[in-house]
């Protein structure tokens, strides 16, 4: 394993009878990097990260993570990660500071440490004022910062976080990732998946998964620069019919309303696609303006994966 991976896998598997749910992935993710999982729900994200972490037996493959053979040497790793589920999973009925003292104990961590740890962990996460409240009784974005809390209490040097932020408003999501680049700033490695658009461009690097396959990977700049398509924008004045003339068409990967425009994917090696599209509509009555536009994260899912969001099918493409 090369010494700046935290993470490296070969030929990943795993299977549920007949059923794969991640097929042969190869991860390479250096230190201290904000990694995303890419994917529609189902796609294999979260089994990825189980096995990972050592959860889960792989059905094949090889995984390495932060030096450690897994699943073999999973019980020395997890004093060295910290994993954040997708559902809320402390204690309801213990306060703020109870939950955290109770991890501390689980890491076995000295008493001093611990409440000093428990200081810092209630001020860097904004918790100072709630440390006597229920968590039972905390909104979504504040249990979100209480386990992001829990999970970060013993320093880990890798971070896994299993669509952390699915529940909670807007504002607290972008507190989050705020806390998160301050935790990667200071050397944690963290891996986390999503299916949100905004989150996976403030990664530094994404895998992009589908039906358990890795099927794209590189910086959400890199990924939008190589998409394998051309990415239209058209002004017509009735969106909903041009949009229907557009999705009969061979050449078509995609085609998505944004407010009154129209978004479109086409084949990248077809020519004069612009010029094409705009003589389709204007043959049907459509006097459009067609240009191309730069591509951006959704537009590389759907090229990548041929999962059109607006019908949730895969496309023939």
């Amino acid at each position: 394993m090369a010494e700046d991976n935290a993470i490296e896998t070969r030929g990943l598997t795993r299977r549920f009878g007949s059923f794969t749910a991640v097929d042969g992935v190869d991860l390479n993710i250096p230190r201290g990097q904000i990694y995303g999982f890419l994917g529609p729900n189902g796609a294999g994200k979260s089994t990825t990260i189980r096995m990972l972490c050592g959860l889960l037996e792989p059905s094949g493959g090889e995984v390495k993570v932060l030096g450690y053979d897994i699943p073999r040497q999973a019980e020395a790793l997890r004093r060295k990660i910290g994993y954040m589920t997708q559902q809320f999973s402390l204690y309801g009925d213990l306060t703020v500071q109870e939950n955290l003292g109770f991890m501390g104990e689980v890491f076995s961590l000295p008493a001093k440490a611990l409440r000093q740890r428990i200081r810092e962990a209630t001020e860097r996460y904004f918790l100072t004022d709630l440390k006597d409240q229920r968590a039972g009784t905390l909104s979504g974005g504040q249990r979100q910062r209480l386990a992001l809390a829990a999970a970060t209490l013993h320093k880990p040097e890798m971070l896994f976080l299993d669509e952390p932020t699915s529940a909670v408003d807007p504002q607290s999501r972008r507190d989050f990732w705020d806390r998160l680049f301050d935790l990667a700033a200071e050397g944690a490695t963290i891996l986390v998946s999503t299916h949100l658009m905004d989150e996976a461009e403030r990664c530094h690097s994404l895998a992009i998964i589908s039906h358990g396959k890795l099927v794209a990977e590189g910086s959400p700049q890199a990924l939008m620069q190589g998409i394998d398509a051309l990415v239209l924008e058209i002004d017509a004045p009735d969106p909903r019919r041009a949009a229907a003339l557009l999705k009969d068409q061979p050449y078509v990967k995609s085609v998505t309303q944004i407010g009154t425009r129209l978004h479109a994917l086409l084949d990248k090696d077809m020519r004069g696609g612009t010029k094409r599209v705009a003589e389709l509509l204007k043959g049907a009555g459509l006097e459009a303006q067609v240009r191309e536009t730069p591509a951006n994260l959704e537009d590389v899912f759907v090229a990548t994966t041929g999962f059109d969001r607006e019908s949730g099918d895969k496309h023939a493409a």
